[in-house]
C-alpha cells in the first residue's frame, strides 16, 4: 500500500506542475515576424492573437496577396516558437521522459 500512496502523492504533483504550466502558457506572449521585420505577430502560449504589426511599406503596397502571405509566415514564426516552449516545459515537467505514444499532455 505504501506504494499506492508514493503514486497518488506523484500524480498530485504532476496536477500541480501541469496546472503551474498551463499558467505560465497563458502568460507567455512570443513574437513571429515575416518580412525582415514588416510584419509582426504577437501570440500567447495558447495560440491566441495577442497583436499584428504591419509596417507601412507593407501597407502602401498593393500587392494584398503578398501581405497576406506574410501575415501567415509571421503567424507561423510565432506558432513555431510557442511549439519549442511547450516542449520544452514538458521536457522539464516529465524529466525528459518522452510521453508514451498517443499521450497528449491536456493543452
Amino acid at each position: 500500500m505504501k506504494n499506492l500512496g508514493q503514486m497518488m502523492k506523484k500524480a498530485q504533483e504532476m496536477q500541480a506542475r501541469m496546472a503551474e504550466m498551463q499558467e505560465n502558457l497563458s502568460a507567455m506572449q512570443v513574437e513571429g515576424t515575416s518580412g525582415g521585420g514588416m510584419v509582426t505577430v504577437r501570440l500567447s502560449g495558447k495560440f491566441d492573437v495577442l497583436g499584428v504589426s504591419i509596417a507601412d511599406e507593407a501597407l502602401e503596397s498593393d500587392n494584398g496577396e503578398l501581405l497576406e502571405d506574410l501575415v501567415a509566415a509571421a503567424f507561423n514564426d510565432a506558432k513555431v516558437k510557442v511549439d519549442a516552449a511547450k516542449k520544452e516545459m514538458t521536457d522539464e515537467m516529465t524529466g525528459g521522459l518522452p510521453l508514451p505514444p498517443g499521450m497528449k499532455l491536456p493543452f
